[in-house]
C-alpha cells in the first residue's frame, strides 16, 4: 500500500503528472488521487500508466472516474509501443475516462457503446434498390411503431448510461409526422450528456423544414445522393426527386446550425463508379464530407460481389487525379476513413464496411422503429424493447434487457459472402418482415430544367413517369434488374408455345367524317375538302396496312420487346355508330360515331404478342387520325386501348369481360 509519506510533495497548482506502476490496484489507485487532490488543490491528475495493458489501464481510470466523477482526472497509457494501434488504443482510453459508461453498454470485447441510432419509421418516399427489395416490403402496424414518448423514454435511458450521439434515421425520418417536437425533446437531454443529434436523410422533403429542425438542436447532418445525372437517380431510386435533394443539399451548406453536412455516396460498380470524380469535384468549394459506401448485402438488394467496388480501388482512382490527396485524422470511432486533397473546403471519406471492416472500434447500437434493439447491422438477432416497456418494465429491467443483447455482441460481422441476407432485414427496415410485392402508379411529369449547388450548375433534370409502391399484389417490374436498371426479360429457359393475343381500340369522330368515310350522300363536304381527304388514299385500307406494319416492328418501337417471328396478322376495322351514354339533361338518344380498330396476332414463340397487338391498334388509329385530320382534326379522339383477349404463356388465357 502507498502510504501518505510516499505521495510526492506538490505545490498548489492546476494539475500534477504522476506515473503508476503496473501492480496498483484500483483501490490503492483512487485513494493516492484523492489525496493529491486535497495536497495540491489540482484540478486534474494527469495519470501515465507504464507499461499496462489497454484493458487494464482503461478499467483502473474507469475505477477512478466512478470514485471522484470524470472531470477530476485526465490519462493515457504510456506504453513502450508506439505503433499507430498502441496510440490508438491510448486515444480511446482517455476519452473512456473522460465519460462514465454503464457495464450494460460494455460488450464482452470492451467496447463502449455510446451512439444510438434510432429508426422512427418504416416507411420511405424514395426505393432505392440497394435498400429496398423491389418487391416491396411488408410494414409494420402502426400500433407496432414506437410512439414519441417511448421513442424519448428510451432515449433518455441510453443517454443516462452512457450514449452521447444520437442519429434519427428510417425509413426516411422526416416522413415522421412530429420529427420536429421529437428533435426538441432528445434536445432537452443535453444535461444529462447528450452531445450531438444527428440525422440521415434522402433530402426529399427536407429543405423548406432544415432551419425549424437545426432551431430544435439538430447539429450534424447526413445526405444521401448516389448520383449526381437525374436519369440515373430515377433509376436508382425508382423515384424523382433529384432537384429537391439538391435544394436540401444546398440549404444544409448554408446553415450555420450545423456543426458538419456529409454526403453519403453508395458506389455500384457500372451504375455510378463512374461519377467518383465528380463527388470529389464538390470539395473543391464546399465545406461538406463525401463519404463513398461500398454496397453492402440485405435481404432482398441482390447484392453480388461483382457490383462492389472496394475502398481501396476508389482511392487508386482519386490518387491519380489527385496525387497530392494525404490522410486526415478520424474522428474517434468513424466508420469512416478520412482523406483530404490539399487546398480543398471539404474531405473524402471511405466506409469499407465488406472490403476492411471497423468492427474492433464498433460503437453503435440501433433501434428500429418497432421497438428492437440491433446491436450489428449484419446480424438478424434482435431483442424487444417495445414490449418490454408495454408490459411495464421499469428503467432498470429494461436496462438489463439492453445489457443482455449487447453482450450477445460478435467479435466482428461475417465476410462479405457469408452476411445472413435470408432472416436478416431488409435495409429500409433495419430488422424485417417478409417482403411484399410493389405494383406501378404513375407520377406527374415536371417540366425538365437544370439545377444548381451553391450556384454551380448540374446535369439537366430528365423526368421519368415510373415508381413503385407498396401493394398486397403479386405483381413485380420484370423489366427492371436486381440493380434497378431496365432490362429484357430472359426467356431463354421458356418453351416455345402457340400464344395468340386480341387488342382493339377506337377512334370517336365526327358525324362529317363519319359520312365521308362511309360515302353516304349526307357527306357535307366540299370538292375540294373531300380531294385533300382522300388524297392520301383510301382511310381504312392504309390504317389497316399500317397496323400490320407496326405489328411487326414492334421491338423496333418498344425498347424492351423480343422480336418475334409473327405467325400470322389479322387486322379490322369497323364504322360504328351507336347511342352516345348519358352524361347530361338533353343528351338522351344522342349519336356518336367512331372506328373501331381490332388486332389479332399469333406466333410460336417463348413470349406473349400482347405488345404485338396494342401496337398494330395504335398505329391503326393514328393513321386513321392522319388521313381525317385535314377535315376533323380538332374533334377526334383516341381511346379504350386494351387487350380483350389472349392465349397461351405460363399465365394461361385470358377474355376481358363485357
Amino acid at each position: 500500500m502507498i502510504m501518505r509519506s510516499r505521495i510526492p510533495s506538490v505545490m498548489p497548482c492546476d494539475q500534477v503528472d504522476i506515473a503508476w506502476e503496473t501492480t496498483l490496484t484500483p483501490k490503492v489507485v483512487t485513494r493516492t488521487v484523492h489525496e493529491i487532490l486535497q495536497i495540491s488543490g489540482a484540478s486534474y491528475v494527469y495519470s501515465f500508466f507504464r507499461h499496462m495493458s489497454y484493458q487494464r489501464s482503461s478499467w483502473l481510470c474507469s475505477a477512478i472516474s466512478r470514485k471522484y466523477g470524470p472531470t477530476c482526472l485526465r490519462y493515457y497509457s504510456q506504453n513502450t509501443s508506439t505503433t499507430p494501434r498502441a496510440k490508438a488504443q491510448s486515444k480511446i482510453a482517455h476519452i473512456d475516462a473522460q465519460r462514465q459508461v454503464s457495464p450494460a453498454l460494455v460488450d464482452s470485447f470492451h467496447r463502449r457503446h455510446d451512439y444510438l441510432r434510432i429508426s422512427l419509421t418504416e416507411r420511405c418516399n424514395l426505393r432505392c434498390f440497394y435498400c429496398m427489395p423491389s418487391e416491396g416490403v411488408e410494414l409494420s402496424p402502426a400500433n407496432h411503431i414506437l410512439t414519441d414518448d417511448e421513442i424519448i423514454r428510451l432515449a433518455n435511458l441510453f443517454v443516462r448510461s452512457g450514449v452521447t450521439k444520437i442519429r434519427l434515421t428510417g425509413g426516411e425520418p422526416t416522413v415522421r409526422k412530429g420529427l420536429d417536437g421529437i428533435i426538441r425533446r432528445l434536445n432537452e437531454l443535453r444535461p444529462l450528456g447528450l452531445q450531438s443529434i444527428g440525422m440521415t436523410t434522402n433530402g426529399i422533403a427536407l429543405h423548406r423544414r432544415l432551419p425549424l429542425y437545426i432551431e430544435n438542436g439538430l447539429t450534424h447532418l447526413n445526405l444521401s445522393l448516389d448520383t449526381l445525372d437525374p436519369f440515373k437517380f430515377e433509376i436508382m431510386t425508382r423515384r424523382p426527386g433529384h432537384d429537391a435533394v439538391l435544394r436540401s443539399l444546398s440549404a444544409a451548406l448554408h446553415s450555420q446550425g450545423l456543426r458538419s453536412v456529409k454526403l453519403n455516396v453508395v458506389v455500384v460498380k457500372g451504375l455510378n463508379d463512374s461519377e467518383v470524380l465528380d463527388f470529389v469535384e464538390l470539395t473543391a468549394d464546399k465545406n461538406i464530407s463525401v463519404r463513398f459506401i461500398e454496397f453492402m448485402p440485405f435481404t432482398g438488394n441482390k447484392w453480388d460481389k461483382a457490383k462492389m467496388v472496394p475502398s481501396s480501388q476508389l482511392l487508386d482512382i482519386i490518387s491519380r487525379k489527385y496525387p497530392s490527396i494525404t490522410r486526415a485524422p478520424d474522428e474517434l470511432n468513424d466508420t469512416a476513413r478520412s482523406w483530404k486533397i490539399p487546398g480543398h473546403a471539404g474531405s473524402l471519406g471511405f466506409i469499407s464496411s465488406m472490403s476492411d471492416h471497423f468492427c474492433s472500434s464498433c460503437n453503435r447500437l440501433r433501434l428500429t422503429a418497432d421497438g428492437q434493439i440491433k446491436v450489428c447491422l449484419f446480424d438478424a438477432k434482435e431483442v424487444s424493447l417495445r414490449d418490454e416497456m408495454r408490459r411495464g418494465a421499469s428503467d432498470g429491467e429494461l436496462l438489463n434487457v439492453i445489457g443482455r443483447a449487447v453482450q450477445g455482441k460478435q467479435e466482428k460481422h461475417a465476410g462479405m459472402e457469408d452476411i445472413d441476407v435470408i432472416t436478416n432485414r431488409p435495409m429500409i427496415l433495419i430488422g424485417g418482415i417478409q417482403p411484399r410485392k410493389s405494383r406501378v402508379r404513375s407520377l406527374p411529369c415536371l417540366p425538365a430544367q437544370h439545377y444548381l449547388v451553391d450556384g454551380t450548375p448540374l446535369l439537366p433534370h430528365v423526368h421519368r413517369r415510373w415508381s413503385s409502391s407498396s401493394s398486397q399484389s403479386d405483381l413485380h417490374l420484370t423489366h427492371i434488374g436486381s440493380d434497378g436498371r431496365p432490362c429484357m426479360v430472359d426467356v431463354g429457359n421458356k418453351e416455345a408455345t402457340r400464344r395468340s393475343a386480341t387488342a382493339s381500340g377506337r377512334i370517336y369522330i365526327p358525324r362529317s367524317a363519319y359520312d365521308l368515310i362511309t360515302g353516304s350522300d349526307n357527306a357535307n363536304f366540299t370538292d375540294e375538302m373531300i380531294q385533300k381527304a382522300r388524297s392520301k388514299g383510301d382511310v381504312m385500307t392504309v390504317a389497316q396496312l399500317a397496323a400490320i406494319m407496326g405489328c411487326k416492328r414492334t421491338s423496333d418501337l418498344i425498347p424492351l420487346c423480343h422480336p418475334l417471328q409473327i405467325s400470322n396478322v389479322s387486322v379490322t376495322l369497323t364504322p360504328e355508330r351507336r347511342v352516345r351514354p348519358v352524361s347530361q339533361p338533353g343528351d338522351e338518344g344522342a349519336l356518336e360515331y367512331s372506328i373501331k380498330c381490332t388486332a389479332t396476332v399469333t406466333c410460336e414463340g417463348k413470349t406473349g404478342v400482347e405488345m404485338e397487338a396494342l401496337t398494330a391498334v395504335s398505329v391503326g388509329l393514328l393513321t386513321v387520325w392522319d388521313m381525317l385530320k385535314a377535315v376533323a382534326g380538332k374533334e377526334m379522339k383516341i381511346g379504350e386501348i386494351m387487350v380483350a383477349h389472349k392465349t397461351g404463356g405460363k399465365s394461361g388465357d385470358f377474355t376481358r369481360g363485357p
